[in-house]
């Protein structure tokens, strides 16, 4: 009977076999690295390659980016790497970065080491927010043409839609949440990531996801910055809010860190922290219909339990009620 999901077919020996088939030979030892979107895998090579002991082979989703869009993603990386950024990229082997074997495609990047920053330190947030204006340097010098961008319809319409069309939410709480979710939308409409004309925000190629888990901190050499899966154009805050966490006056202090840094190296558009509690708004959207999307995934119905009960989609009523409180506040100031 054939599997019910494709990365069921990725086995350790599929996994060591491609990367054979692009030339590097594992010695057996493989440890499976926390990944839901994708599947990655640390490998130790038998053979050192190019002074690698280790790789990281990427297996991305079927289905979920083009081609053209993946290679995007490394010519930026390429790029970032080539303006002396300390982001990961994939390897060239053979000509290419991107391989394909038993029905995926893949990189192999090589493996770097490190721990999450110390969010809390304000060196630390200045130093990482000095490398993320140097990815928006690289980033603003031209655009994506096949990536998305992250705005309202991508980010909350058509995440909304589709878990409505395809009955995720219970019917006890289907109607709230809908309500609300309208109700968020309407506002967002309203800013530089609706439908308004006016709006002098400019849209730059990102990281796109840039929380605490994508920075790998190296003391003495400070952050790499890994995983440009979800790489998209939009403002340039969309990297530095998730570093934010605690209550206002905590954020305020980080935020503060994060731009000092900043505008060392480029300028910081103020404007844009009136679309941070906005984003935060589209990414709760969008992460719901992320899981509900991945179901088939046995991955995550054993890593997401709680998904899909009445009680998570109250509390999803209950933070987007929150968020609406918190987007007619007045924006966090540097």
């Amino acid at each position: 009977m054939p599997s019910s999901h494709p990365y069921e077919q990725l086995t350790p020996d599929a996994v060591l076999d491609a990367l054979a088939s692009v030339g590097l030979y594992g010695d057996g030892r493989l440890l499976a690295l926390s990944s839901y979107e994708n599947r990655v895998y640390q490998v130790h090579l038998e053979d050192e390659y190019e002074g690698l002991s280790a790789v990281v082979a990427k297996f991305y989703r079927p289905e979920r980016w083009s081609e053209a869009q993946i290679l995007e993603e490394h010519a930026f990386a390429a790029e970032l790497m080539a303006a002396e950024v300390p982001a990961v990229g994939p390897l060239v082997l053979h000509g290419k970065t991107l391989h394909e074997f038993g029905g995926f495609q893949f990189s192999v990047s090589p493996r770097r080491g490190g721990r999450a920053p110390e969010l809390d330190d304000g060196e630390v947030l200045e130093w990482i927010g000095r490398f993320l204006a140097r990815i928006h340097m690289v980033g603003a010098k031209r655009a994506f043409s096949t990536r998305p961008a992250l705005d309202l319809q991508t980010f909350g319409r058509e995440p909304r839609d589709w878990m409505l069309a395809h009955d995720m939410i219970p019917l006890d709480v289907q109607g709230d949440w809908q309500r609300r979710c309208d109700e968020a939308l309407a506002v967002i409409n309203d800013t530089a990531l609706g439908e308004r004309q006016d709006s002098g925000t400019k849209m730059i190629r990102l990281h796109g996801d840039c929380h605490p888990g994508n920075i790998l901190w190296t003391p003495g050499q400070g952050p790499h910055f890994v995983d440009l899966d979800d790489a998209r154009t939009g403002p340039a805050v969309q990297d530095l809010w998730m570093l934010l966490s605690g209550d206002r006056s905590q954020r305020q202090r980080q935020l503060g860190a994060l731009v000092d840094g900043y505008e060392q190296m480029r300028e910081f558009d103020r404007a844009e922290l009136a679309l941070v509690e906005p984003l935060r708004t589209l990414r709760l959207i969008h992460y719901s219909a992320w899981l509900a999307r991945r179901w088939d995934d046995p991955i995550f119905p054993i890593n997401f339990p709680w998904f899909g009960t009445s009680d998570y989609w109250q509390g999803q009523v209950q933070m987007l009620e929150e968020q609406l409180e918190a987007m007619a506040e007045p924006p966090l100031v540097v």
